[in-house]
């Protein structure tokens, strides 16, 4: 007895070998096709996941059909999860107020009371034991047909009750609510689309079996979004996404002036405005979009979208701005579509526009057959009971006393009468004062009609001709009832460009004052007095310059290197700024001497201490590089001068040149050579003397610009010397000469100056 025991023990308990690999393998393909097909991807019949496709049923079992009153969430989730959908209760709400959502869905299937949360969080939901839910109207096109017998019922996860198969819905809900999902090696992205729209399309293809997707897209323009936002992709790229399933559409949020300022009211889909908003301040942080003066949201019940952006002037080019956000924020974003859904066949697959609507079409088909179908046995069951009901009606008398006084009444009236058993049935089943109140009349013409619709019916059934106008009747029937206006119109835009940093930057003038240790600072305006504001210890005024926020800040140093930076980036003058090395990688042996703001096309003078120098525009000294470009070629026994900005023709100019052993030399400016970069031309000649005073290396001192009738001030250590036009004018010379001895009272001049005003300073 133990060993049968023990016998039976081992087979009970008997292990499998499998391999490893042919495990795993089978395991995570049951794996993967079960999220494919039980989770992530919808039908194409219904449109529907099968969570989605249980919240529905559930509901419509508890009676919350749209005309009902509003039950608790709470109540829907716990029949869904209790009875059909055994997984987090979480997670089923989730799906419950997606469908809820009028941002989220185009047609929503449910409609929500109380909080089910907002297009800027839309997972900012209530919890369920707070909100309220029915379906909506729309949803009864998924319901309306499903207690004739149209699709297929399944049992529950533990074969307690049944639920369809799928729901037998008279619209394509795939194409108008759209879907999204993630499965294994998969994906889907459906958009939503007009009722109008598909139901027009399924109306032509009905008519048109043969109709190209050209054909298609005449009246399926593209996706229709909740959201008002515009379409923005071509109709030729539109129409080659519904022939590959697989492409992108764009979305361009919708704008316009009021009060100088700029409303924005339609958001692309999924698109938060408060994301919006962090973008774009976050740019602004990062001052680069100094055109923005301030942007705030305004939205409210009333006006589900407002996101005011308020320009810094109203000289700022609105459409030049809103093309730059477009570019860089979520004003504009792509959608992507991923037309993958499960085919009547029972497989994923990515699929045409055309082909959805094909398989829909042979969904329907099938659908109302099976409707008719189940109809025609009704009226022939109701035909068989009133014959019965004919016979009881002639005989009544005779049906009475068999009911009263026979033992086995069903087999005495089977037997007397020649009744089927199922009229017998239904003849007992009847009560008896509703016998006698039977009227031949009244049956004869039941009977009639119940003929005369069970002709039609057949006819339609025989007839594929006739059962297709009779689908083509009932779509046109219900997008007459449900059909709205498109939301997202198609509008053929440009692809955003970035505002140059030029155009970005406000334009107001501006004073930029560097310091002799090469700390820099902007202010704002023309008057101020740079000697007076607050400098490090041990650090003075090196230069200023007078120009436009949106024009570009050029710096110059010993080794005749530019670096360029825009002005409107540069930090206010109520500080004592920030070194220009943090910006700039400068050479050890090197010092900033130098400081240019103007427009590109305009020129300077840069010179070096070895007396050569040329003409160069502002546009050549632009870089990008930290290390700064290379504009004046300069040896080691001799650094570049601080280069000198022409507010003149070149033509109308002059170039005073001071030697440092005295000597002053004017030009005519046109003698100097205009090069991009270089070592130029030979401006005065250098002695190289060493015993003519002062003694030491004879050098380029100071170079400056002036014109006709302007005085010259020359600025020793000890003195400052102003010549007049008359006198200046003895010093002009050829390039390249030596030029004229100054007096000894000024010879020891170390600077030049164009003399403007008694009490000017720089």
């Amino acid at each position: 007895m133990l060993k049968q025991r023990e016998l039976d023990c081992k087979v009970m308990y008997e292990v499998a070998q499998v391999a490893m690999s042919e495990y795993t393998e089978k395991s995570y393909l049951n794996y993967a096709m079960y999220v494919i097909l039980d989770r992530a991807l919808p039908h194409v019949a219904d449109g529907l996941k099968p969570v989605q496709r249980r919240i529905v049923y559930a509901m419509s079992e508890l009676g919350l059909q749209s005309s009902a009153k509003f039950k608790k969430s709470v109540r829907t989730i716990g029949d869904v999860i209790g009875k059909y959908h055994p997984h987090g209760d979480a997670a089923c709400y989730e799906a419950l107020v997606l469908m809820a959502q009028p941002f989220s869905y185009r047609y929503p299937l449910i409609d929500g009371q109380g909080n089910f949360g907002s297009s800027d969080d839309p997972k900012s939901f209530a919890a369920m034991r707070y909100t309220e839910a029915r379906l909506s109207a729309y949803a009864a096109i998924l319901l309306t047909e499903l207690a004739d017998n149209t699709v297929n019922w399944v049992q529950n996860f533990d074969g307690t009750l049944l639920e369809p198969e799928l729901l037998p819905a008279r619209l394509p809900n795939l194409l108008l609510n759209g879907s999204s999902g993630i499965a294994v090696g998969m994906a889907t992205d459906i958009p939503p689309h007009n009722l109008g729209e598909v139901a027009d399309a399924l109306i032509y293809l009905i008519d048109h079996p043969n109709a190209s997707l050209e054909e298609i897209c005449q009246i399926i323009k593209g996706p229709d979004f909740p959201t008002a936002a515009e379409i923005i992709t071509p109709p030729q790229e539109i129409i080659a996404i519904y022939r590959s399933g697989l492409g992108t559409i764009r979305l361009r949020a919708v704008y316009h002036i009021e009060n100088e300022a700029i409303i924005i009211n339609h958001l692309p889909y999924q698109v938060s405005g408060a994301k919006v908003i962090s973008q774009i301040a976050e740019q602004m942080h990062a001052k680069k979009l100094p055109l923005i003066a301030d942007i705030r949201d305004e939205s409210d019940h009333e006006n589900p979208v407002r996101l005011v952006i308020v320009p810094r002037s109203n000289r700022v080019d609105y459409a030049a701005l809103m093309d730059h956000l477009f570019a860089t924020t979520d004003l504009q974003c792509n959608y992507r579509i991923n037309l993958n859904v499960i085919g009547m066949n029972g497989r994923p697959q990515v699929k045409s526009l055309a082909n959805i609507l094909h398989e829909w079409l042979q969904f329907r088909t099938l659908t109302v057959t099976r409707r008719l179908s189940y109809r025609l046995e009704q009226l022939e069951k109701r035909l068989h009971i009133v014959a019965g009901l004919l016979i009881v009606y002639l005989n009544l008398d005779e049906v009475i006393r068999i009911i009263r006084y026979a033992d086995d009444p069903q087999t005495t009236l089977m037997q007397n009468l020649a009744l089927s058993a199922t009229q017998a049935i239904a003849i007992l089943d009847t009560k008896l004062r509703h016998l006698a109140l039977l009227e031949e009349n009244k049956l004869q013409l039941e009977a009639k009609q119940l003929k005369e619709e069970q002709a039609k019916l057949q006819e339609i059934l025989s007839s594929p001709a006739s059962l297709q106008q009779l689908i083509r009747t009932e779509l046109v029937a219900d997008s007459q009832k449900l059909r709205d206006g498109r939301r997202s119109p198609l509008v053929l835009r440009q692809d955003p460009q970035l505002m140059p940093d030029s155009s970005m930057a406000p334009t107001e003038p501006i004073t930029i004052i560097l310091s002799a240790k090469g700390w820099v600072r902007a202010a704002k305006g023309h008057d101020i007095a740079a000697h007076s504001l607050n400098y490090k210890a041990g650090d003075s005024l090196q230069t200023v310059a007078l120009g436009r926020s949106n024009q570009l800040a050029i710096f110059y140093d010993t080794t005749g290197r530019s670096y360029v930076t825009p002005a409107y980036t540069l930090p206010s003058a109520r500080g004592q700024g920030e070194p220009l090395t943090s910006r700039f990688n400068l050479t050890t042996a090197a010092n900033f001497i130098g400081l240019l703001l103007g427009e590109p096309e305009q020129h300077c003078v840069l010179a070096s201490q070895a007396g050569y120098g040329f003409i160069a525009t502002l546009s050549d000294l632009y870089t990008k590089q930290r290390n700064g470009k290379q504009i004046l070629s300069v040896t080691t026994d001799y650094s570049a001068l601080a280069p000198q900005l022409l507010c003149d023709t070149i033509t109308e100019s002059f170039l005073v040149a001071l030697l440092s052993s005295g000597r002053l030399l004017i030009i005519a400016l046109t003698e100097l050579p205009i090069l991009a970069k270089g070592k130029g031309n030979k401006i005065i000649q250098i002695s190289h003397n060493k015993v003519e005073p002062p003694p030491g290396k004879d050098y380029l001192r100071a170079i400056t610009v002036i014109k006709l009738q302007q005085q010259l001030m020359l600025i020793s250590p000890t003195k400052q010397k102003i010549l007049s036009a008359k006198e200046w004018h003895h010093y002009i010379g050829t390039r390249g000469s030596r030029g004229a001895k100054l007096p000894p009272s000024i010879a020891d001049s170390d600077q030049l100056m164009v003399y403007k005003q008694p009490n000017h300073q720089r």
